[in-house]
């Protein structure tokens, strides 16, 4: 491929993925592959399929997050418990470019389907596992979702109010982002196999991926003995920046640069609070943080929230709403850059979603198809792709092995 026009479903496209195991990691991580073009075959347990077919919220018992998680993909129903549906499996990474898996350290070995395994059948495989430790050390072997990943990487600590036991963030993010640092790994590899021919294995482990979000959290320990605590909405030392009442509501206020902060104190007809020696500064604002945020607020109270939200945005100090689904729907830059898509959906007609990102100029990633039945390219992927003959196919059928 070396024309734009050789990519029409994104960067991604030529690609095979094969995505095995359940829940979210892994399946975010083929997401963003699927997204940006690649042929996504997702392996299901016979019968029952992923546990996120019927996860979170649902309409008519259908999962409102499959549709989302699972676009793009196709999907096969194959027991990889058996001897059967492992030879099957082989058949398919041989055929692959990258494999994507999250099983407990140490199952697809049991199932003589590890790394080395894979790797010398098709030595061009990328092999992303993700687990809760990863794949050595002494906790590898013990189970963890998401949760214990963020735990353990730091982040449900120092999440919540001061005054309440550690919390967590609202979405499952410590999945996503070892999806995502997953999917990272596997173009750095495809980057090395380009240059060498020959595939390697990434392993992303969740507490890793949330460890690596945790910004100066360890340097600060390490030479200053100081453990961040749960602050609520604002960060220590970093001032101005929280949410902030209007006479009719509340407004997110971000103006913590010096430049910043002294068009703020412009618009609010006190140009003299960013000379004050208590605000001047970076960290004479952070040692007042409290008795700033009184002024600001003394200040943002007296006006509505849209008249608030004109004056920064003219003064070009950051400042927005706290957006839920309706104000994202109503607001015209979600309309105008396409960041809300509707998808045709077998199940619930049209359904909207959230889009494709980052975009890309010249070969943008799509929604290209909604989320697959259980076993809906079962006869494509098998018959087609790996061309077994109808006996075989039905022998595997009629025993359960797809």
């Amino acid at each position: 491929m070396n024309r734009l026009s050789d990519f029409p479903h994104g960067p991604l496209t030529g690609l095979r993925v094969i995505e095995m195991g359940t829940l979210i990691a892994g399946p975010f991580c083929g997401q963003l592959m699927a997204d940006f073009g690649a042929e996504v075959i997702k392996v299901e347990p016979p019968g029952k399929g992923d546990p996120m077919r019927v996860w979170g919220r649902s309409q008519d018992g259908k999962s409102l997050w499959w549709p989302v998680i699972a676009r793009n993909k196709k999907s096969v129903t194959l027991d990889l418990r058996v001897a059967d549906g492992q030879a099957l499996l082989r058949e398919l990474v041989a055929q692959a470019d990258i494999v994507v898996e999250n099983f407990r350290p140490g199952t697809l070995e049991a199932w003589g389907l590890g790394w080395d395994a894979l790797s010398a059948l098709n030595p061009r495989l990328i092999m992303v596992r993700m687990s809760g430790y990863g794949q050595n050390g002494p906790y590898a072997g013990h189970a963890g979702f998401g949760a214990i990943g963020e735990a353990m990487g730091g982040l449900r600590y120092i999440v919540g109010d001061p005054s309440a036991p550690p919390s967590r963030v609202g979405i499952s993010i410590g999945d996503s982002l070892a999806g995502t640092f997953g999917c990272l790994g596997a173009l750095a590899a495809l980057r090395v196999r380009d240059a060498t021919g020959r595939g390697q294995m990434v392993d992303s482990a969740l507490y890793e991926a949330v460890l690596n979000m945790m910004e100066s959290l360890i340097p600060d320990y390490d030479k200053t003995g100081h453990i961040r605590e749960r602050t609520g909405a604002i960060l220590p030392k970093l001032a101005p920046s929280n949410i902030y009442p209007s006479a009719d509501g509340l407004v997110l206020i971000a103006a913590n640069q010096d430049t910043v902060f002294a068009r703020l104190c412009e618009t609010m007809s006190q140009p003299e609070l960013a000379r004050d020696p208590r605000y001047a500064t970076h960290v004479a604002r952070g040692e007042r943080q409290a008795e700033l945020d009184e002024l600001i607020g003394q200040w943002s109270r007296g006006l509505p929230t849209r008249t608030l939200l004109a004056s920064l945005h003219a003064a070009g100090v950051p400042a927005g709403l706290i957006y839920r689904v309706p104000e994202m729907l109503d607001d015209p830059h979600f309309a105008a850059r396409k960041a809300i898509v509707s998808v045709p959906h077998p199940d619930f007609g049209e359904l909207r979603m959230q889009n494709v990102a980052p975009k890309l100029s010249q070969t943008p990633g799509g929604i290209r198809k909604a989320s697959p039945q259980l076993g809906e390219d079962n006869e494509q992927v098998y018959r087609e792709l790996l061309g077994l003959s109808e006996q075989r196919y039905a022998a595997l059928r009629e025993q359960g092995t797809i």
